[in-house]
């Protein structure tokens, strides 16, 4: 792909982004910074467990005003894009209703496949610009042989984002830069010393944008009321593998797979939540060595390094953001659901997470856990 004259950068306010804008324009490039405004924080401040003011978030106030500052040291133009509405539809509401029914969303995979990488790659063409930078750790390469684009693990692996971004189409990809895909995360707070960025040692952001303090219930009570509607009664029964009826619970919005502490009944050994059933409003609970399963399905599917999968394949599967890739083989089940078998047992696989496909460095492709 030749060099772009012209980069539309997405500025979150963090030290990657604003690190990224910075390289690109010492580098020669027309850049244009871009900030989406996804979520006013304050929005639900008065509702019990949400906080006035909120920090360590990505997508804040406070984080525009600090892409404002960068994009105003480096010399480039800067431009806030409202997307609150969009933002509400296809990623807070699918996390509320997801939450509800017993599942346990991502809103930042949602966040990237259905908006970000979307709406600031339309904005980027509007403006004239011919890609898409951001401060993702991934690299994105072009295979000549296959005649597709690719996605890759970053030379950072502590600092790994593909999880997130299996949902990356061709097109999409094809416009799409990773700057920091070769670097170390202390490699580029160094160079926004040297860039003379006043935030080089901004902390990460650590939390959802719109859930403070990580306490989902708190959240979902709160947005709910503002809209006028109640929580809806999700309560129901604990039982066994075999059925038993152990207990009542308050809600299975309470509940993850995988969860042992706050299951309300004491028994003699450890319990863990093995399954949700949303339809029925049971939890299933049993012992650990319960929770191990060597096969999942995936739907809502996408693939990147192949077109379709013809026969089953090889690849290492993860689960989750910080699960290490487990060896598998995958294979079409369906239209858009695939089988993942793996090789040992893996624990707690969650309905509602990502399950994306590895070969080596390569994301192969991934899809929603059933």
């Amino acid at each position: 792909m030749p060099i772009p004259k012209t980069i539309a950068v997405a500025m979150s306010g963090g030290v990657d982004s604003s690190v990224v804008a910075a390289m690109l324009r010492a580098e020669g490039h027309e850049v244009v910074g871009l900030t989406m405004q996804l979520w006013n924080q304050r929005r639900l401040a008065g509702h019990e467990g949400m906080p006035e003011a909120v920090h360590g978030r990505c997508c804040s106030l406070d984080d525009v005003y600090d892409a404002r500052r960068v994009a105003e040291t480096i010399g480039i133009p800067y431009y806030v894009v409202n997307n609150e509405e969009r933002f509400e539809r296809d990623v807070v509401r699918p996390f509320v209703e997801q939450y509800l029914s017993g599942r346990t969303p991502i809103p930042c995979s949602l966040c990237n496949n259905h908006l970000k990488f979307d709406q600031l790659l339309i904005v980027a063409r509007q403006i004239g610009a011919d890609a898409l930078a951001t401060g993702h750790y991934a690299r994105v390469d072009f295979d000549a042989q296959g005649g597709r684009w690719l996605l890759k693990r970053p030379a950072d692996r502590s600092k790994d984002q593909t999880y997130f971004l299996f949902g990356l189409t061709q097109e999409q990809l094809s416009r799409t830069l990773f700057p920091l895909g070769n670097m170390t995360k202390p490699e580029v707070r160094q160079l926004a010393h040297k860039q003379g960025l006043a935030l080089a040692e901004k902390p990460d952001s650590q939390e959802i944008c719109f859930v403070p303090g990580g306490d989902y219930k708190k959240f979902l009570e709160a947005y709910l009321a503002e809209r006028g509607d109640a929580l809806p009664d999700t309560a129901g029964e604990l039982v066994t593998t075999d059925g038993k009826v152990i207990a009542e619970h308050g809600g299975i919005h309470n509940f993850t797979v995988g969860q042992r502490k706050g299951l309300g009944v004491a028994t003699g050994s450890p319990l863990y939540v093995l399954q949700i059933k949303g339809d029925t409003r049971q939890v299933v609970v049993g012992d650990q060595e319960n929770l191990y399963s060597r096969s999942l399905r995936a739907h809502r599917t996408n693939l990147i390094a192949v077109a379709d999968l013809e026969q089953p394949t090889r690849v290492t599967v993860k689960i989750r953001h910080r699960h290490e890739p487990a060896p598998a083989t995958i294979e079409r089940s369906a239209d858009d659901e695939i089988l993942v078998s793996f090789d040992a047992p893996q624990r707690a696989i969650t309905p509602g997470q990502a399950a994306v496909f590895y070969d080596g460095d390569v994301v192969v492709g991934g899809g929603w856990i059933v």
